[in-house]
């Protein structure tokens, strides 16, 4: 249902992730009621920082809240997602969708059969070069998009060994599950969300777990290999319907340089698109008075994307509209790619998935 004053916003999961998106929250005029946490002294840092109570029960901010944001570690985000949604709140939730795809699923369950909405934090669509992107898609310019390289590979940026982010059992992977699930929507996306087909993937944990880890910074703590337990680098090949295919290369740790691109391959034009910098260069062919190739420079104004994407969310609670953005069945998707490739590497096969991935149950 729609509310006719400011939203009232509560955040579940006190954290840094947390508190950026408070203040973006902030910014926007939402009216940030809350927020919640198992740790004492995050709350009490939430309170300080904000001057809103941070509460310990769940259903004491359900109970003065319209919608929330959560931003917990990936294991406890179908707990919270669930009890939101059947309180009748919408529920903005951090990407991945959750730490498993089963428990991906049952969220999912929860969304279909609920009053709010569900909308999954994939931030980076919101780029404006990657809006262009969109846009000029749409609008044909690319002919038939084939094939997307996405990259979203580091050359030294674990988040913290003896982190959550380290921990299988609460994040349920690693780089894949951390950064790529930001690479494999954005190329979906790019795709308009074709049917996955088959994947096939490795990943990888060759420096996570070495004694002799050598790093500039990180930006967790560092407890050592022993508290480490994923993948920090992974490669895939992802078929879709209609011979569309998206290779992906992802890494927290590897020695090669650092790379953020998207390759973007179409029948009439192509596009490269720095997901860190947000550059975007076009690259096109003509004929008109003898063959050249093209190479332009798009510049567009910087954006905030976390903010953009609340601005969305923050919609769609004021008017009770569900957004056609960052949907659950699209983080269903994602997830089950995910899932794809961390089956595929531990066999050494090629994972099908057209006639496998189970449709999102129904409210029934």
């Amino acid at each position: 249902m729609s509310v006719a004053r400011r939203p009232r916003v509560g955040l579940i999961g006190l954290g840094n992730i947390g508190h950026h998106h408070a203040a973006q929250l902030e910014a926007l005029d939402a009216d940030l009621v809350g927020g919640l946490d198992i740790d004492e002294t995050a709350r009490t840092r939430f309170e300080a920082s904000f001057g809103a109570p941070a509460y310990e029960d769940a259903d004491a901010l359900y109970e003065v809240a319209d919608a929330v944001v959560i931003t917990t570690p990936n294991r406890f985000h179908e707990e919270y997602a669930v009890s939101a949604l059947n309180a009748g709140l919408d529920v903005l939730l951090e990407k991945p969708l959750a730490h498993s795809l089963e428990s991906a699923d049952r969220i999912a369950s929860t969304a279909t059969k609920a009053d709010g909405f569900c909308m999954v934090g994939f931030n980076n669509r919101f780029s404006n070069a990657a809006k262009v992107i969109k846009d000029y898609q749409r609008e044909g310019r690319f002919g038939e998009i084939t094939h997307i390289e996405a990259n979203y590979i580091r050359q030294r940026g674990i988040p913290g060994r003896g982190s959550w982010f380290t921990n299988k059992d609460i994040a349920g992977g690693g780089a894949l599950i951390d950064l790529g699930v930001h690479a494999i929507d954005l190329a979906l996306y790019f795709l308009d969300y074709p049917k996955v087909v088959e994947v096939a993937g490795a990943t990888r944990s060759q420096f996570g777990g070495r004694d002799d880890y050598t790093f500039v910074e990180m930006w967790g703590k560092d407890a050592g290999p022993a508290d480490f337990n994923v993948d920090d680098s992974v490669s895939a090949f992802i078929r879709c319907t209609e011979g569309r295919t998206i290779s992906l290369e992802v890494a927290w740790a590897t020695n090669r340089p650092t790379n953020d691109e998207f390759i973007i391959r179409g029948t009439e034009a192509g596009a490269k698109f720095d997901r860190g910098t947000h550059e975007l260069t076009l690259y096109e062919a003509g004929f008109g008075g003898l063959n050249h190739l093209i190479e332009s420079t798009v510049t567009t104004q910087q954006s905030n994307t976390h903010q953009a994407e609340q601005a969305v969310f923050l919609e769609g609670v004021r008017t009770g509209e569900h957004p056609d953005h960052n949907t659950v069945e699209e983080g269903i998707t994602v997830q089950r790619v995910i899932d794809a490739i961390y089956r595929s590497s531990e066999s050494s096969q090629t994972v099908a998935l057209q006639n496998t991935a189970k449709p999102i149950p129904n409210a029934d």
